[in-house]
């Protein structure tokens, strides 16, 4: 049975708090719901309890067990269902749902741009995935719209634009574009790439303009990237003055930064600088975990997307040389995933999917369930997720208090983790204690 790390005292990784996790009787249903007769998972790492019965009411979770309150609405999750907090996605990029190419050159309407946004976030939603965690390229207003009812999504939490150096992984003009020119891709309200800084007095501006968009945390990125086109995995970007300006900043607003990283120098400078999240970590070591779980920075990695560039990057929208890029990162990222889990680090889960068709976010756990256990990749996009998020108090688990937040599949995801994948797997979504999705 796989055991969840233990929860030592550690610095709490802060989000900037949105009012949208406030949730007050008028937000969620007035019915309470006896869920009874499924397997529940309850996302700590605990066995599976079958014929664990749960219930919500005003959009929390009031009792897992016991017996069903008089007038509760009872939903019958028997017939072999599995029953597990909504699953979290630490690492996605909404902004970039269309082909990626024409998002940066001006090839589809604001309209088209739009409309894949919205598709991606109700396929986010019905494929299980009930929060993520936005790493670039949107901004308020869409986080909004779903926070709001607008359109079906899941809970977005976003830092805005990429915060980046020019010529650095996040600006990705094309080669003759001159850099003023850049923000022009930018759509106020709907999606910004990358704001791009070139010293401490720019950075400080752009993550404070970050800000005054709503953001709720910062991403910048330190080192090259796999989907780039002016630079390398090996190169360094940002220097520590640089980075500890954006960690004051956010400090200053009760929340922090994470990076990009591929190399461990960069790497170094971010640990310097004062980061506490990192995504990628391809070239996390035994040596480079122990300082990370030494500082209790998170690591989350991504499987997915090097999975898909490695298939088939022009799908994606970009040349199929990408793909070559990709291949040190895929064993790099399996290395640091061991690496991370030795040291005691925390770690979460990200699928960090780009381009059309990111209907397949459960891949990230299909594939994490062949680096480790079903379970610890359950654990990592559940309970680890919620607490790298800065929402653990909230979400992440089957426990009285919580947010009614759950997804059940058709099946055993722990014996058989491709129903991670599976969408017609995922009979029943519950988000804030409403049902947003029922094919049981």
């Amino acid at each position: 049975m796989y055991r969840a790390p233990p929860r030592g005292p550690r610095r709490r990784l802060l989000t900037r708090p949105s009012s949208e996790f406030s949730l007050s009787k008028n937000e969620g249903t007035s019915v309470s719901m006896w869920l009874v007769g499924a397997t529940v998972i309850d996302g700590t790492g605990a066995d599976p309890v079958t014929g664990q019965a749960v219930l919500i009411e005003e959009g929390r979770i009031a009792r897992v067990g016991g017996a069903p309150p008089v007038g509760a609405e009872v939903i019958d999750c028997s017939g072999g269902l599995t029953l597990m907090p909504g699953l979290i996605d630490a690492h996605v990029h909404l902004g970039w749902s269309s082909d990626t190419r024409a998002i940066n050159q001006y090839e589809l309407s604001v309209a088209e741009l739009a409309a894949d946004i919205f598709a991606n976030c109700t396929q986010t939603l019905h494929g299980g995935f009930t929060t993520v965690r936005d790493t670039g390229g949107i901004d308020g207003g869409l986080a909004g719209v779903v926070a709001n009812g607008k359109i079906p999504g899941p809970r977005i939490l976003q830092c805005g634009p990429i915060q980046c150096q020019t010529g650095g992984h996040g600006h990705l003009a094309a080669d003759w574009e001159p850099t003023h020119l850049w923000d022009g891709h930018g759509i106020p309200g709907l999606r910004h790439m990358a704001l791009l800084s070139d010293s401490p007095d720019q950075m400080r501006a752009n993550v404070r303009e970050a800000f005054r968009r709503g953001a709720q945390f910062i991403k910048l990125c330190v080192t090259g990237g796999v989907v780039s086109f002016h630079d390398q995995l090996s190169d360094t970007q940002f220097t520590v003055e640089e980075i500890r300006t954006a960690v004051h900043e956010a400090a200053a607003r009760g929340t922090y930064v994470t990076v990009h990283a591929h190399n461990n120098t960069g790497l170094r400078n971010a640990i310097e600088g004062g980061v506490r999240c990192v995504e990628h970590g391809t070239a996390i070591d035994d040596e480079m975990a122990a300082l990370m779980a030494d500082r209790d920075i998170a690591h989350v990695p991504t499987l997915a997307v090097v999975r898909d560039v490695l298939d088939d990057a022009t799908r994606l929208g970009l040349p199929a040389e990408i793909a070559a890029r990709a291949t040190g990162a895929w064993q790099g990222q399996i290395d640091a995933i061991h690496a991370s889990r030795r040291a005691g680090v925390r770690l979460g889960l990200g699928s960090d999917l780009i381009g059309p068709g990111q209907d397949h976010r459960g891949t990230e756990l299909v594939l994490r369930s062949q680096v480790e256990s079903p379970m610890a990749a359950l654990v990592s996009a559940t309970a680890t997720n919620a607490d790298i998020l800065g929402i653990g108090d909230q979400v992440g688990t089957i426990e009285a208090g919580k947010r009614a937040d759950l997804v059940a599949f058709a099946g055993d995801p722990l014996a058989d983790p491709s129903l991670f994948a599976d969408r017609d797997a995922v009979v029943l979504v519950i988000q804030r204690g409403r049902i947003v999705k029922d094919q049981r």
